[in-house]
């Protein structure tokens, strides 16, 4: 029987071959994907979550609203993408470097998005709301700006669409603020 060959750390790995590394590997992977997981439920159920608890109600019915007010239908499923991709961005950025000013700005934007239904549908005050969108709109390009600067532009496009939507969704907040 012949000994494997030992490097020069004299590893386990030397001594297994490579067995122990693909054990940790392996581990490592299935961590990344459970990362991935949560936040998936972190930005999707907690939008999810604070959508059921502030519903737009007979109030918001009863308001009048712009021409380019969009169905009711379309934002459940339009949020469901973008709570994905920002999933994604905060993953990938929590992957490179979670304690970083990125990652920070990153909790602080999902936590102004949380803040906007109750602010718009619970308190009913559509000029409050607006601020609160101004503030994520904001902390969205900031982020943006901080990975690129990170060298992950990919996070960056992902969160692309969202800034899109929430621009959108100011311009529709000021709008119906304006008529009422």
């Amino acid at each position: 029987m012949e000994w494997p060959a030992m490097g020069k750390d004299n590893t386990l790995d030397d001594l297994t071959g490579g067995q122990h590394r693909r054990t940790d590997e392996r581990k490592s992977s299935v961590r990344r994907w459970l990362m991935l997981a949560a936040f998936i439920v972190l930005a999707w159920g907690g939008g999810t979550l604070i959508g059921v608890a502030t519903p737009p109600g007979q109030w918001y019915a009863d308001l009048q609203k712009p021409f380019f007010n969009p169905p009711a239908w379309v934002f459940g499923p339009v949020w469901t993408v973008l709570y994905v991709l920002v999933a994604i961005a905060g993953w990938r950025t929590w992957m490179r470097n979670y304690r970083g000013l990125t990652m920070q700005v990153w909790f602080a934007q999902l936590a102004v998005n949380f803040l906007w239904s109750p602010a718009f549908f619970g308190m009913q005050r559509p000029g409050y709301a607006l601020l609160v969108i101004a503030v994520m709109i904001v902390l969205t390009i900031l982020f943006m700006r901080l990975s690129v600067r990170d060298d992950d532009r990919a996070s960056a496009w992902l969160m692309a669409p969202y800034l899109a939507w929430i621009s959108f969704a100011a311009l529709l907040n000021a709008a119906t603020w304006w008529l009422n």
